[in-house]
This record gives C-alpha cells, sequence and structure tokens, in this order.
C-alpha cells in the first residue's frame, strides 16, 4: 500500500497543478516498470475515488487544516488518506501508518507529525465533518460551483441526476462485432463464462459489472469491443452503406471508426493529429481485422489531408470539454475553468466549417461531442445552420432524445448528436 499511496498522491498533485490524469498515471507506470498490475490498479482507484470526491475532502481539509498554504504534496496525500479512510477497504491503521511513512519522504519529514494528527482528527470526527460538508454545495454535489449552476440553468430538472451520475462509477458495455459473431450467441458465452448481462439495441451489451478485458470471451480475437451505449449511437446515425466514402474526423481511440467498418463495407479515412492515439486505432482495427485508411492531419486544415474528392458522410467527433465522461475521467471536474469553452468554441466552428466544405452534395454530417454544456452543442449547431444556408438540420430517431442530448444515467455516459444534410 505504501507504494500505491504515495504515486496516488503524486497523481492527485499533478491534477490539481493541471495536468491530465490518464498522462500522469500512463508516465508513472514507464517510469515505474516493476508495478505489478495490482499496485497499478490500487493507484488508480485510489486517485479517482479522490478526485471523484474531492468536494468534499477539500472542505474536510480545509476544516481540519490550520494553515492555508499547506505543502501541495503534503495537502494531496492527506487528500488521498482521507478517501482511503472515508471510501475505501483498507484498515483505517494501515491508512494512516503509510500516509506517515509516505510523508517520512517528503521534504525531510518534516509533516509527519501533521499527517498523523490531522487523518486521526478525521476518523474522530468523520460523522460530523461529512454532515457538514453535505450542507456545502461544493462538498455535497462534488462539482466546482460554477458547474453546477450551469448544469442548474441548462437543465432545471435533471441537473441533481446529472451531477450524482457524474459522481458513480461507470457502467460497462460492449459492442458486439456482427461481422463475427451474433449479439444472442455473444450472450451466451458471456454467461458461460458466469458474467451477467443484457443486450441493448442491435449490438450493444450491458455488462452486470465491470471485469478486465481479458475475461471477455474472444475479446482479442475480435468478437468485441469495449464502448459505452452512448457513443455506439453515432455510427448508427450516420446511416452508412458499402461503397459509401466516408471521413472520421479525429478518429481516435478508434470505437467509432471500427463501428463504422461494422455496419458497412465502406471507403474509410481515419484522421487524427496525434501520432500515438492514430497508432492505438491501427492496433484496434488490427484486432477486430478490419481495414482503413489512415492518416495524421488536422481535421480543421484539408488542404494538408484532403485529396479533394468528396466525402458521403463524415463524423465530426470533435474536440470538446469532455464533461459528458467526468465519471470515466473524474479529473475533468476539477480542470476545467469557464474560459475554456471560447477555446473549444473557436476549435469547433473551424473544424465545423471546414469539414463542411468536404462533404458531397446530399451527404450528411454528424456533429458529435461527448459534452453536456449547451454552448458547445446545440447552441453551436443553430450558429452553423445561420453561417451556411445549405445546411439543414435533420430529425433524430425517435428511440433518442429529439434535443440530441443523452444525459449521463446508469446505461450510458454523457453525449450529443446533430446530423446535418448538405443541400
Amino acid at each position: 500500500m505504501l507504494l500505491s499511496q504515495r504515486l496516488a498522491s503524486e497523481a492527485v498533485a499533478a491534477v490539481l497543478a493541471g495536468r491530465n490524469l490518464s498522462d500522469v498515471l500512463m508516465r508513472q507506470r514507464q517510469q515505474n516498470t516493476t508495478l505489478e498490475p495490482r499496485q497499478r490498479a490500487s493507484v488508480q482507484d485510489i486517485a479517482y475515488t479522490t478526485l471523484r470526491h474531492y468536494g468534499e475532502i477539500d472542505f474536510v481539509l480545509r476544516k481540519l487544516l490550520k494553515r492555508a498554504d499547506t505543502d501541495p504534496a503534503v495537502r494531496s496525500l492527506l487528500a488521498i488518506g482521507v478517501a482511503q479512510l472515508a471510501w475505501g477497504r483498507a484498515a483505517p491503521y494501515a491508512v494512516v501508518d503509510h500516509a506517515v511513512q509516505v510523508a517520512s519522504q517528503l521534504n525531510g519529514g518534516f509533516a509527519k507529525g501533521m499527517v498523523n494528527a490531522v487523518l486521526r482528527n478525521f476518523l474522530r470526527q468523520k460523522d460530523v465533518l461529512m454532515a457538514a460538508a453535505a450542507k456545502d454545495e461544493k462538498a455535497r454535489w462534488n462539482h466546482p460551483g460554477w458547474w453546477v449552476a450551469a448544469m442548474r440553468r441548462a437543465y432545471p430538472q435533471e441537473w441533481p441526476a446529472v451531477l450524482r451520475a457524474n459522481n458513480q462509477h461507470p457502467p460497462m458495455s460492449l459492442r458486439v462485432n456482427g461481422q463475427k459473431i451474433s449479439q444472442a450467441a455473444y450472450l451466451t458465452q458471456l454467461r458461460a463464462a458466469g458474467l451477467e448481462a443484457m443486450a441493448t439495441d442491435d449490438v450493444g451489451i450491458l455488462l452486470e459489472k465491470p471485469v478486465p478485458v481479458d475475461q471477455l470471451p474472444g475479446f482479442f480475437e475480435g468478437l468485441c469491443s469495449v464502448q459505452d451505449l452512448g457513443a455506439q449511437y453515432a455510427a448508427q446515425l450516420l446511416g452508412v452503406t458499402a461503397g459509401m466514402r466516408v471521413l472520421d474526423a479525429c478518429c481516435a481511440p478508434g470505437g467509432k471508426t471500427g463501428h463504422l467498418l461494422e455496419l458497412a463495407n465502406v471507403d474509410l479515412l481515419g484522421l487524427d493529429i496525434d501520432t500515438t492515439r492514430l497508432q492505438r486505432v491501427q492496433s484496434n482495427l488490427d484486432r477486430l481485422g478490419l481495414k482503413a485508411s489512415l492518416k495524421l492531419g488536422d481535421a480543421s486544415k484539408p488542404s494538408e489531408w484532403w485529396d479533394g474528392q468528396p466525402f458521403d458522410r463524415i463524423l465530426a467527433d470533435v474536440p470538446c470539454s469532455a464533461s459528458g465522461v467526468a465519471r470515466r475521467h473524474p479529473d475533468i471536474k476539477w480542470l476545467r475553468r469557464p474560459a475554456d469553452f471560447a477555446q473549444f468554441a473557436t476549435q469547433q466552428a473551424t473544424m465545423l466549417d471546414a469539414l463542411w466544405v468536404c462533404l458531397k452534395a446530399g451527404g450528411t454530417l454528424l456533429y458529435a461531442t461527448c459534452s453536456v454544456f449547451p454552448q458547445e452543442n446545440q447552441e453551436h449547431v443553430t450558429d452553423f445552420l445561420n453561417r451556411h444556408p445549405d445546411a439543414r438540420q435533420l430529425p433524430l430517431p425517435s428511440h433518442l432524445p429529439a434535443s440530441g442530448q443523452l444525459l449521463p444515467n446508469d446505461r450510458h455516459d454523457g453525449f450529443f448528436y446533430a446530423l446535418l444534410a448538405k443541400a
């Protein structure tokens, strides 16, 4: 537990300093090559738990710490200690003891006594402190105050459910590769492996409990992919048929790319601006036994990658706040700032205008985000329609919200979809 605590506290400190949690955890694994799988899982679990509950933890530490300028490394160590004591399964004495040992390695060990005192004080006052936290808005909802206010304005009825969903563990869902096996046959294999699951839509499966992918029958042979049920709507909405020329802009990590190719034998170009992420797309396609042309390029600059031949279908899965997948990436809640949306809006508008030029007359573009903020979604689409008189927004199928906005719940994450047809 000692190493797990140290690495988890370092990861949380890095996030609070503005770094992406996934990048931090990857760097740690590269630097600590002897980490066992259970240790890696423990580090991730502690860091995720801490960031999911950071509103409450921050409230508690502000009550327990006498100094507001506590060293960031020490404060992060205290944060993961509180998280383990409040929501973990380890014995309290072991959590405190190991936290003190980690503190002894920080800046000459000056904080050993304070770490010991604060964590023991939390154990003594836990019920009182947590009851007080429940009355504080940031602590109660475990979101920044501006985020809570924005959800209230956007979703006057649904906002509490949205925030609660963001603080839960996400569901695990699969997409069956219909080119290799039927949904019914794969469900049978899952149940034979002792995994309870239910069918959703045509190829989706919702697992009762998350499991490592090596426990999924035939995963490495391409029988299925792990993909959120909400994300599976993207490929379905594009309505691809054999022979179409299709562009998947911003295609990494390749879930939607693979789904499009499973649905029809199309001529697909997958585009992404990051070489490493593009390699991951290729790896996913190899596992599924599918082929596409992959190219490194900026979707907002077609002159650098487009051959001038228009596409029948374009999937524009644009950069966004990722607010709809905050439960999978709990650092997002603490990294985002209201000022970020102006930059996202510029990226989204530039990319959408550029991709529209690449779409064939009579073709369809699907604008997609994993955001729940209206300014990234329908408000942005309305601005686009005002700029492009040759564009019209198509209605979505009846099984989806007419607004195109999927809110996170116990089945899927938060997504937005708008189908745009070119005259």
